[in-house]
């Protein structure tokens, strides 16, 4: 870059549904890296005929692509979940802007944390953690083991590619499994 110039702020596009084409800025923090407008696609692809009036948690949220691309597409209603305050401001604003704080929440809480706390259970959850952070096996097992998900639902597992994280055994079926760049995602249904 050359010197003196400014540093351009990171932005997502949503994809689809009724904020299709909208651009929304997000903190550069680390460890926060949208899903990709291409996998994006092929994950909705997947759940379109789930997304209608379904209840989703968007937990390890930082820009809030994953959450807020599900209720532009039919999602009732979506929690959002990240520990980084910066992140959440972002994504409050963001649904601010787009008139969704009634079909949203929004929580500064560790992901562990929140879902032993919470009573609530979900259609569809977004299991997105940092990569090298290692959160999401433990994250699947305690959504299993805490009877966070309705009968019948979804769960987005994304991981690194070069360094995989497995799913817990016997928790979960992987029904769709796909690779792009350094990630490695998979839909998954409890058993």
């Amino acid at each position: 870059m050359r010197r003196g110039a400014k540093q351009a702020t990171p932005q997502l596009r949503v994809i689809g549904g009724q904020w299709r084409g909208r651009k929304l800025q997000f903190p550069d923090r680390p460890g926060l890296r949208p899903t990709a407008d291409r996998v994006r696609e092929t994950l909705f692809n997947w759940l379109g005929p789930h997304l209608q009036a379904a209840k989703c948690l968007d937990l390890f949220a930082g820009s809030g692509a994953l959450g807020i691309e599900a209720l532009s597409r039919g999602a009732a209603h979506c929690d959002f979940v990240d520990a980084d305050r910066e992140a959440v401001t972002a994504v409050g604003h963001h649904l601010h802007t787009l008139d969704a704080t009634e079909c949203s929440t929004v929580n500064c809480d560790m992901a562990e944390h929140y879902l032993r706390q919470t009573s609530d259970t979900w259609d569809i959850v977004f299991v997105d953690p940092p990569f090298d952070a290692r959160l999401g096996e433990s994250t699947l097992t305690l959504l299993a083991q805490n009877d966070r998900l309705v009968e019948r639902c979804w769960v987005y597992f994304e991981t690194s590619r070069s360094q995989p994280e497995p799913v817990p055994e016997g928790l979960y079926d992987v029904l769709r499994e796909k690779m792009a760049g350094d990630v490695c995602y998979r839909l998954l249904s409890p058993r």
